[in-house]
């Protein structure tokens, strides 16, 4: 059984997928879309309650305006010509520098020569990007072709280094490197300026490990081989940071990061940059943040980033997950000839095959909540991952809540398209952690079966609030761009829940201003997976 996947931003088809295979049907696989649509469309109708700028709870209040923002932007850091697969691509050395460390770029395109121009992801007055450098002109050349590595089918590239790119007084932040060929193709190579330390500031994540994990530069991603959906038992085991991205070069920071990352930036407050690997390596990196912001799509977590990020949370920090399938994945991170952490390990459902099973199984990479070291993503988390595809209206649950502030939200609101295409949901058949509130609960039909998506909110003892959205849409809706049902009206709800969490955690310590309001026991959740029940799936395989 296959399902309608959700087109990549402007029309350009992405190659991700996820798979769900059943006892009864192993080969049938399912194809899922981790990709979303980002190309203007025009809104449909919608039978939601109206949101109005009013609410029932005051929202905390904006911080100070950063000068960063008030250099002028530039409009046109998109890119406009993609040209052939492999007219203009490029990867970076580095997944995150310090300020004034090189970046070193290894780039190939049929092309005479190129430039490459380094924008800044920020707010910058509605231009969402400010350019910051640009290279001069550099000769082209056409790189070898990717190699394939043993029995984990990873793709690797050898390239001769194309480019060094200075960072001097660069701002920390995100960036998108836009290599434009002199014959008119382009494509991005994202990297990320990290921040030394990340006291006092909320931190902003860069989910590079996920971003990897579904990139099929060379054929191969973690999900499938050359032969596409059908191909799952020839997929990569590990995947390699020496390799271009395909499609734009940064689909999955554009759909899922970008617009977040423009709102916080708007806001004002304090920000740190870092990146999923940088969280691995230094368990002090978190010490004194304000909060942690994890965005869209932040699948894949290996076991020194949860044990790094959940410290934090127990010493205050709070954390926010705007998104869902968050931290469904455990891998194990190795080196690579460019580097450390730049091989992304990740049996999944081969987890057997894994060379640390049966030697050290806290190491082996299956899922989270599956054997031989089982330990659900929830307890950190607040809700769990349930299936996809889904499709449907947020509805709010809890509409006194200070999330909702100034969206006007009343029990039963619904915000169009806003849940979708994985979802999570609170499950007390996993770990959940006391007192938490459940935000929405919204009504769903996923693969035949009825079943609910719950944005949540729960404290700790330490004084953190973490905040869990339950569905992968709700960064993506943060723009006037409008498909799958969503429209502006979630456009202003989303955007208003964002601008709260941000606030709010930027002060520190949540719980006690923002106490959780536990109805755990008055939404009656039912214990289990209802989708792998339902089709004679239990345990539930999700590959």
């Amino acid at each position: 059984m296959t399902h309608r996947q959700e087109p990549p931003p402007r029309s350009r088809r992405g190659t991700s997928r996820r798979k769900f295979i059943g006892f009864a049907a192993a080969a049938a696989a399912v194809p899922v879309a981790a990709i979303a649509a980002d190309k203007a469309l025009a809104a449909g109708g919608s039978s939601a309650k109206k949101v109005s700028d009013a609410g029932k709870r005051a929202a905390p209040k904006a911080k100070r305006v950063v000068s960063e923002n008030a250099l002028p932007g530039d409009a046109d850091w998109g890119i406009t010509n993609l040209g052939g697969p492999n007219d203009m691509i490029g990867y970076a050395g580095q997944a995150s520098v310090l300020p004034g460390q090189p970046i070193t770029l290894y780039a190939s395109t049929t092309a005479p020569s190129f430039v490459v121009r380094a924008f800044r992801i920020g707010y910058y007055n509605g231009d969402n990007a400010r350019l910051v450098w640009t290279s001069s002109t550099t000769p082209g050349r056409q790189q070898p072709q990717s190699s394939l590595i043993g029995a984990t089918n990873t793709v690797s590239c050898s390239w001769e280094q194309s480019l060094v790119i200075p960072t001097d007084e660069w701002p920390e932040g995100s960036y998108l490197l836009r290599m434009d060929a002199e014959t008119g193709p382009q494509r991005y190579c994202p990297v990320t300026v990290r921040s030394a330390t990340t006291a006092g500031k909320t931190v902003i994540k860069n989910s590079t490990a996920t971003w990897q994990a579904y990139n099929t530069y060379g054929g191969y991603d973690l999900y499938n081989g050359p032969g596409g959906t059908a191909d799952y038992n020839n997929r990569s085991f590990a995947v390699s940071l020496d390799r271009p991205f395909d499609s734009n070069g940064a689909y999955y920071f554009t759909w899922h990061e970008q617009k977040f990352i423009s709102l916080a930036e708007k806001l004002g407050m304090p920000l740190a940059y870092t990146t999923s690997m940088d969280i691995a390596a230094d368990p002090q990196l978190l010490t004194g943040a304000s909060a942690l912001f994890c965005l869209g799509h932040d699948e894949y977590w290996s076991p020194p980033e949860r044990a790094n990020v959940t410290a934090a949370r127990d010493a205050g920090v709070n954390v926010a997950f705007m998104g869902a399938n968050t931290m469904f994945r455990r891998t194990r991170l190795d080196s690579t000839p460019l580097g450390q952490n730049r091989l992304v390990i990740c049996y999944k459902t081969s987890y057997t095959q894994d060379p640390m099973y049966g030697v050290n199984n806290a190491a082996v990479t299956s899922d989270w909540r599956e054997p031989p070291n089982p330990d659900p993503e929830s307890s950190l988390t607040g809700t769990l991952y349930e299936s996809n595809p889904a499709n449907a209206n947020f509805v709010v649950a809890s509409p006194d809540s200070w999330v909702f502030a100034g969206t006007g939200a009343q029990k039963g609101t619904s915000i169009p398209g806003l849940v979708g295409i994985e979802y999570d949901r609170v499950n007390p058949d996993y770990p959940v952690q006391r007192p938490i509130e459940v935000l929405s609960h919204s009504p769903l039909t996923c693969r035949g079966v009825n079943s609910y998506s719950d944005a949540a909110y729960y404290t700790t003892t330490s004084g953190a609030g973490v905040f869990n959205s339950g569905t992968m849409r709700f960064v993506a809706s943060m723009s006037q761009i409008h498909i799958y049902g969503v429209n502006k009206e979630t456009w202003a709800f989303t955007t208003q829940v964002g601008t709260n969490l941000l606030n709010a955690f930027a002060d520190g310590p949540a719980a006690a201003k923002y106490p959780a309001n536990d109805n755990l026991d008055s939404m009656q959740e039912w214990a289990g997976d209802p989708i792998a029940a339902q089709h004679n799936l239990w345990p539930p395989v999700v590959l």
